[in-house]
């Protein structure tokens, strides 16, 4: 099936991608972003948060964001 993968860390543009059927948000993003822990991203498909055993579908809108930003804390203090 095709997916639409949002990765907002700052690694590219978005791009559609394959997944087999029955494939789960955490088994995909495994896949394709094994550096990153689940525990550092905020996950959401089709806009919405999910639990990482939800079962992706044709069409689905995959983004995952960074829940931390490397020098943005530096950054605000300075101001």
């Amino acid at each position: 099936m095709r997916v639409l993968l949002i990765n907002n860390d700052g690694a590219g543009f978005a791009d559609y991608v394959e997944a087999a059927d029955g494939t789960t948000i955490e088994q995909f993003l495994g896949d394709r972003l094994p550096q990153s822990k689940p525990g550092d991203l905020l996950i959401r498909v089709n806009r919405q948060p999910v639990s990482k055993d939800q079962v992706l579908r044709e069409g689905d809108r995959i983004s995952a964001t960074p829940t931390k930003i490397e020098g943005a804390v530096g950054f605000v203090r300075q101001r």
